[in-house]
């Protein structure tokens, strides 16, 4: 669960470090309040009612790609990494609301940054907590769920600059809508998750970033104690930012789009269950930067290969069994 400026979103995330109020616009812009790829397993099923834990982290290794991109001296490429833990709780009182069974979440994300040459910057700290109210519905023994929710990533993070966005943490909120349909039986997990990130505006800067839009794909078969398949995303932005006189109203990036690809492993010990999954950005593009001359496009974005883990446990259950089955969860 994680963010927007990239790191957790990961790239942008730290480009935002180098923005000035002088002369500069809104590096933060182009990326995600959430990292793509983040809730990639996650099913629409509601567990049994109780409280329940994950612990999860992840690294993010990438280099700036787009008509914008910086690039050294010697020709080699800017470097982006991120490296982040979150902790989370899921809690489901066992309400029920028109047929669906109610939950919440909780999560927050601690990031450690980094943009290499000729940027050169480190931002680390916490980023902007997470709180989601979902509801899930199961469709008899079709095997069909369908979960409905609403995110929110509120401006508790770690923020320094002029602008706000000299850290890890964004000085505005985001609002996440989300639409989860799974398939689960006979081992299966065909999920596919959508969720859109919709921002205010800076309260700074008044610059408003862009709509982002995700889709999240698994296709898992668990056999035994082991899950394994295939994994795909999507994220992209599909409004314009909209720019303010703090920058001039230039724009960092109106429009980026990103493909990615990779695989899952999980084991099931019974009180615990781990997942680890890898994805490798297939595809990234980016235009609508205006900061530059006329005609030249600044936009930039990253592109490059994540890698995940996540623990998961119940803390606590009115009747937990001796040897709970621990769904998994994030977000």
């Amino acid at each position: 669960m994680i963010m927007r400026k990239t790191a957790v979103a990961a790239g942008a995330l730290t480009l935002s470090a180098i923005a000035t109020a002088a002369h500069s616009y809104e590096f933060g812009s182009p990326g995600w309040e959430q990292k793509p790829g983040l809730v990639i397993g996650a099913a629409a099923a509601a567990p049994p009612p109780g409280l329940y834990g994950f612990d999860q982290v992840f690294t993010y290794q990438s280099h700036l790609v787009g008509p914008g991109a910086p690039v050294n001296a010697n020709g080699a490429a800017t470097g982006v990494k991120a490296d982040v833990a979150a902790q989370g709780l899921v809690y489901v009182p066992g309400w029920n609301f028109l047929g669906a069974t109610y939950g919440v979440v909780a999560v927050v994300p601690f990031i450690s940054a980094s943009v290499g040459p000729p940027i050169n910057v480190n931002p680390s700290g916490v980023h902007n907590a997470f709180f989601a109210n979902e509801l899930s519905w199961k469709f008899g023994d079709s095997g069909f769920f369908l979960k409905a929710g609403l995110g929110i990533y509120a401006p508790t993070g770690t923020q320094q600059g002029p602008n706000g966005l000299g850290n890890v943490g964004n000085p505005w909120w985001t609002f996440q809508p989300n639409l989860v349909l799974s398939y689960l039986k006979d081992g299966w997990n065909l999920t596919v998750n959508v969720f859109d990130e919709i921002n205010t505006a800076n309260t700074i800067t008044h610059y408003r970033s862009g709509d982002v839009l995700h889709a999240e794909f698994t296709a898992t078969k668990t056999i035994g104690n082991w899950t394994l398949g295939p994994i795909a995303y999507y994220v992209g932005q599909i409004t314009s930012d909209r720019s303010s006189a703090f920058y001039g109203n230039a724009i960092n990036v109106s429009r980026y789009d990103i493909w990615a690809a990779g695989a899952m492993v999980g084991y099931n010990f019974g009180p615990v269950s781990v997942s680890v999954w890898g994805t490798q950005e297939l595809s990234s593009t980016a235009s609508g930067g205006t900061a530059g001359p006329p005609g030249i496009d600044t936009a930039a974005i990253t592109k490059g290969f994540s890698i995940f883990a996540q623990l998961n446990y119940r803390i606590w259950a009115p009747d937990a069994p001796a040897s709970p089955s621990v769904p998994r969860y994030r977000k």
